[in-house]
Order: structure tokens, then sequence, then C-alpha cells
């Protein structure tokens, strides 16, 4: 007697194996069978005639740890079939952290964590952190601690080296997370304060996470055909010095100047690995985009303060003049502030002649009105182009990340889409098959971050599986309505338990924080 029993597939278990004909049964949160199973009984049936049943979809990189908090259900997700969140990402997030570092990262990160209410939950830890997520989510979440929050804990928002007591203290705060569950470190080498950190540094506490078999995850220090090989160099270096994987997010590179460099790697014994979204505009703040490192030090209050001089937005002028990123194609996705919201949408330059202002003076207003929380989506460099990505996506080191972000009133279609464009769009479309296309949604990721018993179809294995329309899954949402849900997902059990039935969302809440292992 299964708890679930589904029935009259095609399983595409997540090995990357050719799809067959079986039966899946749960009992529990697990996997009890995958196979014919003729004249079993169950409590619950499900057909899954000219279905495609995988394993639940594991999302590599996301901004969901405060999304999955205070929307609990998370369709955005659930329609496409994720069930695991892999959070802590980009150095800047929330665990560990005491309540000043976690009131600064609310505040920072705003334009893309979100600063939500979480009424009710309190945690300092990593362990605390986590318990957050056990039965408050629809889907699970595993954490990174974020190497700015350890450095924010010892050091504030000091840019200077750490000496070697401080060093000591941030080792031995990534101990404790790696002790507590954790499955690697993140860092964000754009934002404040994780750009303080240089290669020392970060392979000093990447030294603490090897032995656990942690990953490194990080938003390296450029990715254009300018700064990419050098940024790379860092990431290998930093895995050959501590021992340990590494992983680059959101890798938005030139597929011809980066595949030799990352294969030339492997040759040479980095464990080194990517993820991917599979679109040409990213995401980010409006704040890190626009504004040099040195105007963002000493935190929020202070860079809005500063934006207030005149003579720092005089002095402004040249960087805006000579921007690091292509400040023309920015396109406001996320303004919390009544003056400005009716602005979403537009990009930045006619946002300023709107308000008929130079770029410089509406770009520190609009700052100093949003608290620095203001989000926007901007073209990746103008070399890069959809062959990149299709060939990104087709090298056996690339997993799917959707890089997703869930505030604002024009987000980027990502968060709601990327999953299922991946095994809708591009299976359809020949760029992958659907075996290689479930495997770098699931097990792929599943691996890497070391949880030992998800991403793959397989008695013993958490019940985290998928019933999805092969032909009809696809991904609705738009630069200009990126809240759109994904379609095509019939089912989705979460441990087990239905949280997406027939196409329709149950008030269930099985999600999980996940541990390493």
């Amino acid at each position: 007697m299964f708890d679930v029993l589904i029935r009259n597939g095609r399983v595409v278990d997540g090995s990357g194996l050719p799809w067959f004909h079986a039966d899946v049964g749960v009992t529990g949160d697990r996997i009890a069978a995958v196979g014919r199973l003729t004249g079993a009984a169950a409590r619950q049936t499900l057909d899954a005639a000219g279905k495609v049943v995988s394993p639940g979809f594991v999302d590599a990189h996301v901004h969901g740890d405060l999304p999955l908090l205070a929307d609990p259900a998370h369709e955005q997700g659930v329609r496409q079939g994720v069930t695991t969140h892999v959070i802590g990402q980009d150095g800047v997030a929330f665990a560990p952290g005491s309540a000043g570092t976690q009131q600064y990262m609310r505040q920072y990160t705003a334009g893309f964590n979100g600063n939500l209410p979480t009424p009710g939950k309190a945690w300092r830890t990593v362990a605390e952190f986590l318990s957050q997520y056990d039965g408050h989510s629809a889907i699970n979440a595993c954490t990174l601690i974020p190497n700015g929050n350890v450095r924010m804990e010892v050091m504030g928002l000091d840019p200077r080296k750490p000496t070697a007591d401080e060093l000591r203290r941030m080792r031995a705060l990534v101990r404790e997370g790696m002790e507590q569950g954790a499955v690697g470190v993140s860092s964000g080498l754009d934002y404040v304060p994780s750009i303080y950190a240089d290669e020392d540094e970060l392979a000093e506490l990447c030294a603490e996470i090897a032995p656990f078999g942690g990953v490194y995850v990080t938003h390296m220090r450029g990715y254009n055909e300018q700064k990419a090989p050098a940024a790379l160099r860092e990431v290998f270096n930093i895995g050959k010095r501590a021992g340990c994987g590494v992983h680059v997010s959101h890798f938005n590179c030139l597929a011809d100047q980066t595949i030799p460099l990352l294969d030339a790697a492997r040759a040479d014994g980095v464990d080194v690995t990517f993820d991917l979204y599979c679109y040409l505009y990213g995401s980010t703040i409006v704040a890190m985009l626009t504004l040099p490192p040195e105007t963002l030090e000493g935190g929020v209050a202070a860079t809005v303060e500063r934006l207030k001089s005149p003579a720092v937005r005089a002095g402004l002028e040249a960087a805006f003049a000579n921007p690091r990123f292509p400040i023309e194609t920015i396109r406001l996705a996320s303004l919390p502030h009544d003056r400005y919201r009716p602005l979403e949408g537009m990009t930045l330059p006619d946002a300023a002649r709107s308000h008929g202002q130079s770029l410089v003076d509406f770009t520190c207003d609009l700052l100093v009105a949003t608290n620095l929380a203001a989000g926007c989506v901007i073209r990746h460099f103008a070399a890069r182009q959809e062959s990149d990505v299709l060939r990104l996506m087709r090298h056996p080191l690339m997993m799917a990340g959707s890089d997703g972000i869930y505030v604002g009133g024009r987000p980027h279609p990502r968060g709601t889409g990327c999953f299922a464009r991946y095994l809708g769009h591009h299976v359809r479309n020949g760029d992958w098959p659907l075996e290689e296309a479930v495997m770098k949604c699931s097990y792929h990721a599943a691996r890497r971050f070391g949880l030992a018993d998800r991403g793959l179809l397989r008695p013993g294995m958490a019940a985290d599986v998928v019933v999805f329309d092969p032909d009809r899954i696809a991904d609705r949402s738009t630069y200009d309505d990126g809240k759109a849900l994904a379609v095509g997902v019939e089912h989705v059990l979460v441990n087990g338990v239905p949280a997406l039935l027939g196409g329709e969302r149950t008030p269930a809440r099985p999600g999980r924080g996940l541990k390493r292992g």
C-alpha cells in the first residue's frame, strides 16, 4: 500500500539516461518503488499517461530566502516544478547574522532579495535559519554561508584586509555554519562588503568548507570579455588553495572565450561548475550598477547622505560618462516609493528625462528616496548573444539556476520562467534532449550541493517528484510581465506531499530546511 502511486508515466529519472515507462510509488516522504507496479494499491493514485515523471528541480541560484517565508505558497517556483532553492547567494544574505548584520542586509539587498516582513521568525545561526523553512514553505531550501555576513560580523563594513585574529574568527563562523548543515560559502564580488574580500581571505574561508565537502559559490569579479579571464583565474586559485570545489554563479560570459578556460581548469584538477539562466538580460540593484564602490562605503545610511551632496554628484559625472555597466540599458524593475513606482518598466535614461533631470541627479534622487532599494533589469554586455547561452547550456559543467528575484512590479521573467523555458522551449526547439534538461535541472545541482537524497527518482530517495506535459510546459513571463506563471506542470510532490495537484495549488507546506549530506 503506497501513499501515492503515479501510474503510466514516462520516467526521466534525473540521471541523464534515456526515459522509460514505469510507475512511481511513494510511501511517507520517500520514493518506495520505481517500475511496473501492476496490482499495487495506494491511498492516492495519479494517472501520468502522456506525461513525464521526473525528480523535483533544484534551483542552483535564487533569491528566495525571504520570499519563501513571506509567501510560503511560492507558485512562481512550484508551477515550474522547482522543489528546492539554494539560497544564501552572492555573499550578502541573511545567516549567520546578528540583528545589525541582518538589518543591513535587508536594506542593502532589498532590490533583489526583498526586505519582506517575516513576523514571528527570528534567527542568528545557520541552524536557526534553516529551521524557519520546516513546515512553513511549499518547497525546500538549503543555504550557503555568505562571506559578506561573516565579514560584517567580525569587521563591520571596514574595507581593509582582516587581521590574523579577525580571520581566525571569520573562519570559526564558517566552520560553525558548515557544522550546522550549510552547503558551502558564497561571495558577491560586486556587493558591499563581500567585494572587500581578496583571494587570500576567500581561500582561508574556503579552507574551512573543504573538510565538509562544501563548495565555493561566487558572483565573480567580472563576466565580460575584459574581466572574465582574470576573474576565473581567481576562482580557480581559491579552489586549488583551499582544496574545495568551486562554482560560478549566473555564468553570463562569452562561450568561445570561457569554455577553454573551464576545460583547462578541469584538466588541471580544479573541480569547477557553473549555473546559468537562459536570458540575455540580468537583474540587480541600481546602486551597484551606477555607483563606484567607494561611494557605497560605510553602509546604506552613509551612502544616502553622501548622495545628497552636490559635490559628490559632480564627482559622479565621470563615472556615469564611463560606466562599468551599460547604464543606457537599465530598466527599472522595483521602486518601493510612491513617487517613483509609476516609472517601473522605463529605462533609467527615459525616467530621468520624464522628470526633467540629468541622469546623475535623477539616479541620486531615486536612490535617496528608495534608501538604495531600487532594483532593475539590465542587458548583459553587447557582445554576448543567444549563441553563447546555447553553447554554455550544452556544456557538461552547466546546471540550471534562475537567479530569481521576486520583488517589484516589473521583475525579470527568469524567476517565474527559467525552468519552464529550459524544459519547454529549449527541449522542443532541439537545443538539448529532455533527459539532459531534466538532469541539469535536478540531479546535477543536488549532487553539487551535497543533497544526497535529492535529484533522482530511485527507491530510498526523497519524494520530490514532478509530473509535467512535455508538449505544454512553457514559460509565460516576459520583461513587461515578469510575474506571469508557467504552465504545463500538473503535479508536484515535495517530501511526498502534493504541493500542486491537477494543476491546482494545495494548502500544504511540506518544505524543509535541508542540510548537506
